[in-house]
């Protein structure tokens, strides 16, 4: 995997963007947009890509961070949702092991549950022959000494059993920018790869004939406006679709019904659970997890209408409490307080408004609109079937091309790993490797364990191209730092703190501790005044009042 997608490259990539001409251009720089962009680059397409703000900076950076089948989508008989799912997550075992995690998932049963213990078993069954048992391991059914053996802290009241299952967690952020480095890197045999660029914001269109030939656009980093040529263009906006398509194409009917979903991020220390526990709501109609991660346990989601707009969208004290409630009804021996958060997350679903009598019973299927203007629309879905989305929006986007090219596009690559240099994680790689590792670079073998964790054995790569560049107790989050600026065009401070590291979510200091020791090396990276260093900085902090204001006491000076 080259540093392709870097920061410095960016001048570069905007020049392309307004001087070349491309088979398809994409608007929106989430996992729907990466997908198309991968699956795209890899037929042997010219893609262009842009995003208005950072990549994965809208819905795709704040889900609840799983890789499911959505086992509550069969109460709703949508065997052929959750079918694909399961399918799409055993591929994505193998296409991002990094990335991509084995987890149990424990469900109680309590005596007021909707639904008893010999209903589940057999929504169980079911789930797992979806899967083709395939799973990394079947159900089991548990007894209530056995559960609570599992999950002490469990409240045993009236509690029955349960069955525990097998799902995964992920990194959403970083699948969407390895899925973005892999199409910029492009699939070899002469094809080109991807031309991405974030903060690039489309502003409009030029037609002829009635249809899109020419998209405005604005580099929002300096205001310079340009035109990119495709022969087609593609909209995977997320929570934006029905706003960027009504300034696209000024007559558009709305389709979606957005969503709004938070989340809560605990030490693990303070909600020790090894395994994800599925939660029921007061009214039985919401799933709330409390899903353990390296680095913390996060609690959500909520799911409720939203009708602002997507960037504005932030967690409420009513949010918090209604996590809170229901995470100590089920942990009755944790005692959670609003002290013990550590940190809240918000973020829009872009489901399509089916006619639903609620939010939560809004089906979670994708829907692809080819527009006759020649812009192909992708909104809802599941980020488990992100693959399979963006296959059939290009399938469905190459209808508008003359056979000869339909053909000649008409096989993708994206089975294929999308960092074989990732492909080796800690979970296969022996222990020894890691030791030798720590022994060479003479580091900790926990900062290196770290390393391979989140990167495979392309950590190696991290250590001997970016560790000569830093010093002191705080350098693997340089090293981080170093990465995310060249291999993943990480253009502010912010985007570091939310998209390319844990640091905001999982540290109780939210990473404060060295805010301004990162922060001066963007500047010497990214040739920052004195003065936008401190903006930068400032952003940081201002985003910790903005998303967590519900707290009665801000601890800004942490």
């Amino acid at each position: 995997m080259t540093s392709t997608l870097s920061a410095k490259l960016r001048p570069q990539f905007i020049h392309k963007l307004g001087t070349e001409k491309f088979d398809i251009a994409i608007i929106g720089g989430g996992i729907n947009g990466a997908g198309v962009a991968r699956d795209a680059a890899s037929r042997g397409m010219k893609v262009a890509l842009i995003e208005a703000s950072d990549f994965a900076g809208g819905t795709s950076s704040r889900s609840s961070k799983l890789i499911h089948g959505g086992i509550r989508y069969l109460e709703n008989l949508e065997f052929h949702l959750v079918f694909e799912a399961l399918q799409e997550r055993r591929r994505l075992f193998e296409m991002a092991p990094h990335l991509v995690h084995p987890l149990r998932f424990i469900l109680p049963v309590y005596k007021h549950s909707r639904v008893g213990m010999f209903k589940l078993g057999l929504g169980m069954m079911l789930y797992d022959a979806l899967a083709t048992f395939e799973m990394p391991e079947m159900h089991e059914r548990l007894s209530k000494s056995a559960l609570l053996h599992r999950v002490p802290m469990l409240n045993s009241t009236e509690l029955c059993g349960g069955y525990a299952y097998s799902d995964a967690y992920m990194d959403d952020d970083r699948l969407v920018i390895e899925t973005l480095r892999s199409a910029v890197a492009g699939f070899g045999s002469g094809a080109p790869g991807a031309v991405a660029a974030s903060y690039v914001k489309a502003i409009g269109a030029e037609f002829e004939n009635g249809r899109v030939k020419k998209l405005k656009a604005r580099d929002e980093a300096t205001g310079e406006e340009f035109l990119i040529s495709a022969r087609h263009f593609v909209s995977t906006v997320g929570p934006w679709t029905d706003l960027v398509a009504s300034q696209i194409l000024h007559e558009w009917r709305p389709i979606l019904r957005p969503s709004k979903g938070i989340h809560l991020t605990f030490l693990r220390s303070r909600l020790p659970v090894h395994d994800a526990v599925v939660m029921i709501s007061d009214d039985e109609k919401r799933i709330v997890f409390a899903i353990p991660r390296h680095e913390m346990v996060i609690v959500g989601t909520t799911d409720t209408d939203f009708d602002g707009d997507p960037a504005t969208v932030r967690s409420t004290r009513s949010d918090v409490e209604y996590l809170l409630h229901v995470a100590n009804r089920y942990f009755s021996g944790a005692n959670l307080t609003e002290a013990d958060i550590v940190a809240s997350y918000s973020g829009v679903r872009p489901l399509v408004d089916d006619g639903s009598a609620s939010e939560s019973k809004t089906s979670r299927e994708h829907v692809i609109i080819e527009d006759p203007r020649n812009i192909t629309f992708v909104a809802g879905g599941k980020y488990t079937t992100y693959r399979k989305v963006a296959e059939q929006t290009v399938e469905a986007a190459l209808t508008q091309f003359p056979l000869e090219d339909r053909v000649r596009f008409s096989r993708n690559q994206t089975l294929k790993p999308l960092n074989p240099l990732a492909s080796q994680t800690a979970r296969a790689m022996a222990g020894r490797k890691v030791s030798d590792w720590a022994h060479d670079f003479g580091l900790p073998i926990s900062m290196v364990n770290y390393l391979v964790e989140r990167h495979g054995e392309e950590a190696r790569v991290l250590l001997e191209r970016y560790l000569p560049q830093t010093q002191g107790v705080h350098r693997v989050w340089q090293l981080e730092a170093l990465h995310a600026i060249h291999s993943t065009m990480c253009l502010h401070l912010l985007d570091f703190y939310l998209r390319r590291s844990p640091l905001f979510l999982a540290r109780q200091d939210h990473g404060f501790l060295f805010l301004d020791e990162i922060a001066q090396l963007f500047q010497h990276e990214l040739g920052w005044s004195d003065q936008q260093r401190l903006q930068e900085v400032e952003a940081v902090r201002q985003h910790l009042q903005y998303e967590m204001g519900w707290r009665r006491t801000q601890l800004l000076n942490r």
